[in-house]
């Protein structure tokens, strides 16, 4: 059994960006975790912070098991809008990735535009992978014996710097990402329609139907295949071993063996 790590800022992210990836690691009897590093308590615009950090963490859980995802961890004592890199937190990190060894990261670009909190995310990732090996940096988790492979997913404004080295074909598992987003309806049928002046064209929630159509009409660039980048951080792998843990993708980069 192989494990998958997914980082992001907010939850609804690992999901949106890398849903598909992850449900068909796990339909094939691998664990995949998702962690993101922020409660996500700023993502409304009617809700305060605690009631929406709550119903955020419930709307995960729904959206993991739509996906078969194994876990959801939430850093549920940082605000939306505050992720900052630092030590503090690269330690944090660090802890969640000896804790759960795996064998892949998924992480959020650390350049580029676009929220604060994403970018932060992604350096963090890759500052605790670098330091995942490193015995004498401690944590209170023993150092792994070998870095992780490490992919960057795209988000909603990274496009511009992002390179489509690994291609994984998302349609046989699409209404599972299509219902694990909709688990997230604080985002996907609320604030985002806000955000976008859409909340009148928002489908009755019950509608299941409609509301998958909906997702996929107006977040069409990340409903289709998903596409990483090979990280500039991790194990660099053979193109053999990057297809035993993601045997269903198609890859793109000339890879070089290297060790991490």
């Amino acid at each position: 059994m192989l494990r998958t790590l997914v980082i992001a800022a907010h939850p609804d992210e690992p999901e949106i960006y890398a849903g598909g990836t992850s449900a068909l690691l796990a339909g094939a009897g691998h664990a995949v975790k998702f962690l993101t590093l922020t409660n996500g308590d700023a993502g409304h615009h009617e809700m305060e912070r605690a009631p929406l950090a709550r119903r955020r963490a419930e709307e995960a859980w729904r959206a993991a098991d739509a996906l078969g995802v194994t876990t959801y961890e939430i850093f549920d004592d940082v605000h939306d809008g505050f992720l900052e890199p630092t030590v503090e937190m690269r330690v944090r990190v660090l802890r969640e990735i000896r804790g759960w060894r795996p064998d892949l990261v998924i992480a959020l670009h650390a350049d580029g535009g676009g929220h604060p909190d994403n970018r932060a995310a992604g350096t963090l990732a890759g500052q605790a992978v670098e330091f995942s090996t490193t015995r004498n940096v401690e944590c209170g988790k023993p150092a792994l014996d070998r870095q992780p492979v490490c992919l960057l997913m795209t988000d909603y404004v990274s496009r511009p710097v992002h390179r489509d080295d690994v291609v994984v074909d998302v349609a046989p598992v699409l209404e599972a990402k299509l219902d694990a987003c909709l688990a997230h309806a604080s985002q996907f049928l609320e604030y985002s329609p806000f955000q976008r002046g859409l909340l009148g064209k928002v489908p009755d929630p019950a509608d299941v139907a409609a509301c998958r159509t909906f997702v996929s009409e107006h977040w069409a660039e990340h409903i289709g295949p998903e596409t990483f980048q090979l990280a500039p951080y991790g194990r660099r792998p053979a193109e053999s071993e990057l297809l035993d843990l993601l045997p269903f993708a198609t890859v793109r980069a000339v890879l070089r063996e290297t060790t991490g």
